[in-house]
């Protein structure tokens, strides 16, 4: 296989990597390590190896496991909540390498995702995902066939079924609850909110916001009108999040937040706000591209 052949497994390892650590920055420099330990081996090593696309899997697949395992650590640590790192839709230079934007790339996927095992999320990724069979899978775990079945299986029972596309009625609710949220309208706001909806932030110690999740949607209602008492001049922005309708907020051209949603049966059900500057460098770098091709009259 040529060095360019190698090259087109790269999409297939971003997006495995991101959906293991939920983190574009960090599978970025897994997929980056992955391609360092192969061009660091001899060219009779390289050509030894049969399948050179399962091989680059597997080396992966593997440090992200490392990588989970260390990340339990660090997030006992994190300031507030951690949320997964959103995915904007122009998230790599080149359209041919982006994800496939379908349910298991969505905030709600990947949140659910971070209450599994780092062995299970492993199974369940790369068989239910992306149908690597338990063999392969075997081979990156250092466990039976048998054992990463049930590794899948406990995995899959904590995942609620979900449509593999948004339909325009999830974007007329965001579209509505931004436009309320604007208003400063909170009847509006409670009319869009699930009774007991969930709106959760992640500042990482490195912005202003709620260190726990504020429950209910009458609070989260509330709570969304304080934010733009506090944040006058802020301007929310329509873009799809991780494949879903979603918003961001943007302040004298800085984005400020980034903010996914989880619609069902015509009402939000969770909200998913990411304030972390570090999470938000690739949806800045999208703005900045923006300014500089926009003309100025």
């Amino acid at each position: 296989m040529s060095e360019n052949d190698v090259l087109t497994e790269r999409p297939q390892l971003l997006g495995i990597a991101y959906r293991l650590l939920g983190s574009l920055s960090d599978a970025e420099d897994v997929v980056q390590e992955a391609y360092g330990r192969w061009f660091a081996l001899s060219g009779r090593q390289r050509a030894a190896i049969e399948k050179p696309g399962a091989w680059l899997t597997t080396v992966a697949s593997r440090i992200c496991l490392d990588l989970l395992g260390s990340a339990r650590v660090r997030r006992e640590r994190y300031a507030g909540e951690w949320i997964p790192e959103p995915l904007p839709p122009d998230c790599l230079a080149d359209p041919a390498e982006a994800l496939v934007l379908d349910e298991s790339v969505t905030m709600a996927f990947l949140v659910v995702c971070e209450s599994m095992t780092p062995a299970e999320r492993v199974a369940f990724v790369l068989h239910d995902v992306f149908g690597y069979p338990f063999a392969e899978v075997a081979s990156v775990l250092g466990r039976s066939p048998a054992a990463c079945r049930q590794l899948a299986s406990s995995a899959r029972r904590r995942v609620r079924p979900a449509p593999a596309h948004a339909g325009p009625a999830d974007a007329s609710v965001v579209r509505a609850f931004k436009a309320a949220w604007e208003a400063m309208d909170i009847a509006g706001l409670i009319g869009l909110l699930d009774p007991a909806a969930v709106a959760v932030a992640d500042g990482g110690g490195l912005a202003t916001t709620v260190l726990r999740p504020v429950e209910g949607g009458e609070n989260v209602a509330r709570y969304t009108i304080e934010i733009t008492r506090r944040v006058p001049a802020m301007t929310l922005v329509e873009r799809v999040v991780n494949g879903r309708p979603g918003l961001v907020a943007e302040r004298d051209g800085v984005v400020e937040s980034v903010l996914a949603f989880d619609v069902a049966d015509g009402v939000i059900r969770r909200i998913w706000a990411v304030r972390n500057p570090e999470k938000l460098r690739p949806w800045q770098a999208s703005v900045n591209e923006k300014m500089v091709n926009c003309p100025i009259d």
